[in-house]
């Protein structure tokens, strides 16, 4: 996809907050420190659409962005940042489930794991909400030039084994060297493509 355009809306908590529905959705998750900025970035060849602080009181809103004027970018909140204060931490399961629930507009949710971390129970249950809602789930897998191609594969059969996903389910991604953006693009496009026809 070319981007001509983006730009952000508005950030929200609650749905009163949200944007009118009009445009499809697509919206991004993981935890904290998976690299969910970067990944954005790259997607929409901007060096800081998202900011990539590790400041988590930035991280805590559902951030709305269009891109093209054709679609939203949706940022979820990151979860699982130990320096967040327990009721904020609380706060994003809640947050996040109502919003997978009550935007009609939601095509698609992109959901990233590190490929040097086995996930854990808030990825679980991020997993288990999009399959309740019956949301399309893009799984994608960050940060695999951290670790050597002769590796990959003892790191990614336990995130295989914890999600119960299929390996060709998940694009592998790297922000450095953009591996996987162009694939990510065509799973995104493919998405939207069913959403649209279904309206």
């Amino acid at each position: 996809m070319i981007i001509r355009s983006t730009e952000f809306i508005k950030s929200a908590v609650r749905p009163a907050d949200y944007p009118p529905v009009q445009l499809p959705e697509i919206a991004f998750a993981g935890r904290s420190n998976v690299g969910k900025s970067s990944l954005i970035n790259v997607l929409v060849n901007r060096k800081a659409l998202v900011r990539t602080s590790s400041t988590p009181g930035r991280t805590q809103l559902l951030n709305f962005f269009t891109i093209n004027d054709t679609f939203t970018l949706v940022d979820l909140p990151g979860y699982g940042f130990a320096q967040v204060p327990l009721e904020v931490r609380r706060q994003w399961g809640p947050m996040v489930r109502t919003y997978l629930e009550q935007r009609p507009n939601l095509q698609a949710v992109v959901v990233l794991f590190d490929l040097r971390r086995v996930p854990r129970e808030e990825d679980l249950q991020l997993l288990d909400w999009l399959e309740e809602f019956a949301i399309p789930t893009i799984p994608v897998i960050t940060k695999i030039d951290k670790v050597g191609r002769s590796r990959r594969a003892a790191q990614l059969k336990p995130i295989f084994e914890a999600t119960g996903l299929p390996a060709d389910a998940f694009t592998m991604f790297s922000a450095v060297t953009r591996e996987g953006r162009d694939e990510i693009w065509e799973r995104l496009e493919a998405a939207m493509a069913v959403e649209r026809t279904a309206v």
